[in-house]
């Protein structure tokens, strides 16, 4: 990615990753026992699994900066990850996650995904975007917080703008047109094929 916002902080605490999958703790903490089931606006996922995929991506997190491969990673992580206590799995992946960028040098590492090999630095802000709209999808399910903190999104905003029409992956929807004068946050999420409410 050749955006890189020149605020960018050191690794670990106090970056937009780890401001991100705070954003996504605050939000967590507010699901109530009977909203795990509610749907989100990813399509076929309801907050669980919306929660169950963060916290997937999280696990990966130290697995891939120690120089994993997938193939080597496996199925260790596939299906429902939460467990009989969500909050406690997804605080905990989180955790360690943050904990593992948070080591020195971690984004000059090579990221051995599934389409390619990449920087740590790529991978991070791959992982900070993606956490702050699903924050969005997470408090949209619920009906809380679903401001975001201006700084993640300017962040994701620029992140998105620079992959350009995300729609070609499969894991969005196409571009939703936006007016003149919106804001950024719902720039952003149009950019992801998503449809901000006043």
């Amino acid at each position: 990615m050749a955006h890189r916002k020149e605020h960018r902080r050191a690794e670990g605490r106090g970056t937009p990753y780890a401001d991100a999958l705070t954003a996504f703790t605050e939000r967590v903490r507010l699901v109530t026992p009977d909203q795990w089931d509610a749907p989100t606006p990813c399509a076929d996922w309801t907050v669980r699994d919306l929660v169950n995929h963060l916290t997937g991506e999280q696990l990966w997190v130290p697995e891939l900066l120690m120089g994993s491969t997938i193939a080597e990673v496996g199925t260790r992580f596939d299906g429902d990850v939460l467990g009989d206590d969500p909050v406690g799995a997804w605080t905990a992946a989180s955790a360690a996650a943050r904990d593992a960028f948070a080591v020195p040098g971690s984004t000059e590492l090579t990221v051995h995904l599934s389409f390619g090999d990449v920087s740590g630095q790529y991978y991070l802000d791959q992982l900070t975007a993606d956490a702050v709209v699903h924050a969005w999808d997470l408090a949209e399910g619920i009906g809380r917080l679903t401001r975001l903190p201006d700084d993640l999104v300017d962040f994701a905003l620029a992140e998105y703008t620079g992959y350009g029409d995300l729609s070609g992956s499969g894991l969005f929807d196409p571009p939703l047109p936006v007016p003149d004068d919106a804001g950024p946050q719902t720039r952003m999420l149009a950019l992801t094929g998503r449809r901000d409410r006043p």
